[in-house]
């Protein structure tokens, strides 16, 4: 069968699940699991969203198996009812409203523009392995890792949703046109014509906001290097370190707000306003769609350390390109916690508190 995805007692398997075995169904589908929650992510942009509708997905098949012939392979099969569920989420779905400005005592700079995707969040980089592994056919045009990062996946979102779904199909996965054709219920033409489209908004849309030079290697030497800069400038509140380790057209977002930020003096005035205001922050290093990114606490006053966001680096060169900023709410993704242990305040001594009233 297409695909390769059945093994010798695969023919059991089918005919198990058919009779309506459910530990049979699952053992067919779960080679496939994390590629379809992928594959709904790209489509959707909200790692919620996409968990929402993998559920919806594999719930449709095992109600739908019996009308399943084989026809195609198992993977197509799912990649189609998949694709479907993520179409109808977006047509139907009230994407996430627009937050205001909610940090009390910070004064941001006006925003460089307004950004469109503000329903963005991030994809936790541990639920990626084994979900990257299917090499892609020789007509696919981007790596599926290259696929999952965040400038790429935000790009997808401003396209019209049948065109994204042709470029995804087509050129990460590498299906051929008259099987994207038969997943739509269209035309190869109409497939072929769509894609056409989709790769001039995609080129429009993603050189603007692309890196000028490729992301560094994954554990690389430079990256640990930048990464550590990073975090060491960030802890200290150090604006001038981290204007270092900046590109000249570095872009700051933060999804659900709109504002977003370009340019590297405008970044570090962002930046200044939050630390000016007293914010200090503790960073817990963890992955987002294959990129650095950190779990980040407020050191509070009272010693304790709550959860406010989730930073995803993009490095482009030697240097950080891109940080985006999400709101706490998609820390527990990632395994990251509320808040770490309260932190011992120590009060000033006597003799330290006499010496400074007399400074």
């Amino acid at each position: 069968m297409e695909g390769g995805e059945v093994t010798v007692d695969g023919g059991d398997l089918m005919a198990r699940a058919r009779r309506g075995e459910g530990a049979a169904f699952e053992e067919l589908v779960e080679p496939h699991r994390r590629e379809l929650r992928v594959h709904c992510y790209r489509m959707l942009g909200s790692f919620q969203e996409a968990e929402d509708v993998l559920q919806d997905t594999l719930l449709a098949a095992w109600q739908g198996f019996g009308g399943f012939e084989g026809r195609a392979s198992m993977r197509t099969w799912l990649y189609r009812i998949a694709t479907n569920r993520c179409l109808n989420a977006r047509r139907a779905a009230a994407r996430r409203p627009v937050a205001g400005w909610d940090i009390p005592g910070v004064e941001p700079p006006e925003p460089t523009r307004l950004g469109e995707v503000t329903w963005l969040e991030p994809f936790p980089d541990a639920l990626l392995d084994g979900a990257l592994d299917r090499p892609p056919g020789p007509e696919a045009r981007f790596e599926q890792r290259e696929a999952i990062s965040l400038a790429f996946v935000t790009a997808l979102q401003t396209l019209p949703p049948r065109q994204l779904a042709v470029l995804v199909l087509r050129d990460v996965l590498a299906f051929r046109a008259d099987e994207v054709a038969g997943m739509l219920g269209t035309s190869v033409e109409a497939v072929k014509g769509a894609l056409k489209r989709a790769r001039a908004g995609l080129r429009e849309r993603w050189s603007a906001d692309e890196p000028a030079q490729p992301m560094q290697p994954a554990g690389s030497p430079a990256q640990d290097a930048v990464v550590a800069a990073f975090v060491r400038a960030w802890e200290a509140a150090d604006v001038e370190a981290l204007v270092a380790v900046l590109t000249e057209h570095v872009v700051t977002s933060m999804p659900p707000l709109p504002f977003e930020y370009q340019g590297r003096g405008v970044v570090a005035r962002f930046f200044a306003a939050l630390f000016d205001a007293g914010r200090r922050f503790d960073l817990v290093p963890t992955g987002a769609n294959g990129q650095p990114a950190f779990g980040a606490y407020l050191r509070a006053a009272d010693g304790t350390r709550p959860a406010t966001g989730l930073y995803v680096l993009t490095l482009t060169g030697p240097r950080i390109g891109a940080l985006v900023r999400f709101d706490a709410t998609v820390l527990p993704g990632f395994g990251l916690p509320s808040s770490l242990p309260t932190r011992v305040v120590r009060p000033p001594s006597s003799s330290r508190a006499a010496g400074s009233s007399g400074r």
